[in-house]
């Protein structure tokens, strides 16, 4: 079954999601967009994934493609789901990012799920290397 809200709001940007597999699944670009004020987002992944090899290692695995309806219509867009997300949000060196954001996002989701959204593919240890247990 396929649910779709097409907008949430983050800080007043528009983000594209959708339900994937029971859960909500984020566009990638407008996060970056929202966190980053990049005039090119696409830009921006690449030179993120080139900055943390890690991001570009793992990204197939949480990254997925999927059909988001938009104002041409319906789109295939590199989406994340809150995990991955997460990781996304590790990877980007704005003060926008930081823990105000990610940190009150992560424990409201926490607090909702019953669970923690941290992971081992997820998790980024302060030396910026992700943990592998």
């Amino acid at each position: 079954m396929r649910t779709e809200t097409p907008i949430a709001l983050f800080k007043g940007k528009k983000i594209r999601k959708t339900i994937h597999n029971n859960e909500w699944w984020f566009v990638i670009e407008d996060i970056v967009s929202a966190l980053t004020d990049s005039a090119d987002p696409k830009q921006y992944i690449q030179r993120m994934k080139y900055r943390d090899p890690e991001i570009a290692e793992g990204y197939v695995q949480f990254v997925h493609t999927l059909e988001i309806d938009t104002q041409g219509g319906p789109q295939e867009l590199n989406c994340a789901n809150t995990e991955g997300i997460f990781r996304i949000i590790q990877s980007i060196p704005s003060a926008k990012a930081g823990g105000d954001i990610a940190g009150g996002a992560r424990k409201q989701l926490e607090n909702r799920l019953g669970r923690s959204v941290v992971s081992k593919k997820n998790f980024l240890k302060p030396s910026g290397k992700i943990t592998k247990k």
